[in-house]
């Protein structure tokens, strides 16, 4: 086994190339471990697909090593009317969405998220910083995604957010688990544990777009991108939410990655900044000539380009290992796409999945050391 070998990293494989909309695509979703040398690939979480319309995503590891996964399921004739009307309808009896833990030896699974179930849509679980008798989750109640945090059991279900309605999202936990961080129509809030104080972040003026704010490793920052929407780039601000600043441009780049061969309504996915554990560095995608290449920035706005690639080369989705020695990533080259490892600084890129024109992997997390 090579050094890579010891690490796994789990991942979402997908088709991307049936011509009649996301839903088809989607409904093939599996979650996916493998370590980070390309070896000993497989599924988990299978025995939760019961028909055609369920599907599984990964979504992170937990502290003991158990993987977290999304198992999902849609009506086809729900979808019929998203198309339609080019928009999701995610309610009761159209959608099922829960998270669930998976131990990835035996195969045993909790579904946290149907205890004491508060929504039948239910994103981003995760555990509390500090604190691993409490996990996050956000449900979508009465048409609006909120944060909560649970106990580890899926019992004691508290909704985080508060003052003004808006849809909220993408919540980060300070890893004191003292403060949380989110959207909320796409402005960033900072607020304490129990969601109590709401503030914003410093914004600038002609930004009408904030997005998915994440706190360093150290506690010390958050960064999220700011601009406008499809237009924005990686911004920080301290703890406290005060002095912004642009860490980075990312050119001409969206910042969504299309897996669609037929792209249908919002069918692309974010591609989002990622922190070095050492939290001197922030990892991220930017537009270079005619790519979009492997870029990071450090804290104080140095930038280095990673790769160097050949015209319409695609990278998306990085992830730094927990050691901060190699970076993971997915790449789109001719059509192909799949995932490679390099080190931190690029160096010594090795796809770890086999390129393929007619699927998709997407979304690497670094896992425990492999045994």
């Amino acid at each position: 086994m090579t050094d890579r070998g010891r690490y796994l990293i789990g991942y979402t494989d997908m088709k991307c190339d049936d011509p009649r909309g996301q839903f088809y695509n989607w409904r093939t979703r599996r979650a996916m471990i493998i370590r980070a040398d390309g070896s000993d690939r497989r599924e988990i979480g299978s025995s939760w697909i019961t028909d055609e319309n369920h599907w599984t995503g990964f979504g992170r590891w937990w502290p003991d090593g158990r993987a977290v996964i999304g198992v999902a399921w849609e009506s086809e004739e729900n979808y019929a009317w998203e198309k339609e009307h080019r928009t999701f309808r995610m309610t009761e009896g159209n959608w099922l969405v829960d998270g669930c833990l998976v131990d990835i030896h035996t195969g045993e699974m909790v579904n946290l998220t149907a205890v004491e179930r508060v929504s039948n849509y239910n994103a981003g679980l995760a555990p509390w910083p500090g604190d691993l008798t409490k996990a996050t989750f956000a449900p979508i109640v009465n048409g609006l995604q909120r944060p909560y945090v649970m106990d580890i059991d899926g019992r004691n279900k508290k909704d985080l957010s508060s003052g003004p309605e808006g849809f909220t999202y993408g919540c980060s936990i300070s890893p004191d688990g003292r403060h949380i961080a989110y959207n909320k129509n796409y402005l960033v809030y900072i607020a304490e544990k129990d969601g109590s104080n709401p503030r914003r972040v410093d914004e600038d003026p002609n930004h009408t777009f904030q997005f998915i704010p994440t706190w360093s490793p150290d506690g010390r920052w958050l960064h999220f991108l700011s601009g406008q929407h499809y237009k924005c780039h990686p911004h920080l601000v301290r703890a406290d939410g005060s002095g912004l600043r642009k860490l980075a441009d990312r050119g001409s780049y969206s910042g969504s990655f299309e897996p669609l061969k037929h792209p249908d309504f919002h069918s692309g996915g974010s591609d989002l900044p990622t922190w070095l554990p050492d939290s001197k560095w922030v990892y991220y995608d930017a537009q270079v000539g005619e790519s979009v290449e492997l870029m990071r920035v450090s804290i104080d706005g140095r930038v280095q380009q990673l790769t160097h690639s050949s015209p319409g080369t695609e990278h998306c989705y990085p992830e730094v290992s927990p050691d901060g020695r190699l970076v993971a990533f997915g790449v789109r080259q001719n059509g192909a796409m799949a995932l490679y490892v390099a080190n931190a600084d690029g160096s010594d890129a090795k796809p770890i999945t086999t390129p393929t024109i007619d699927h998709v992997q997407t979304y690497p997390r670094w896992g425990p050391v492999a045994p």
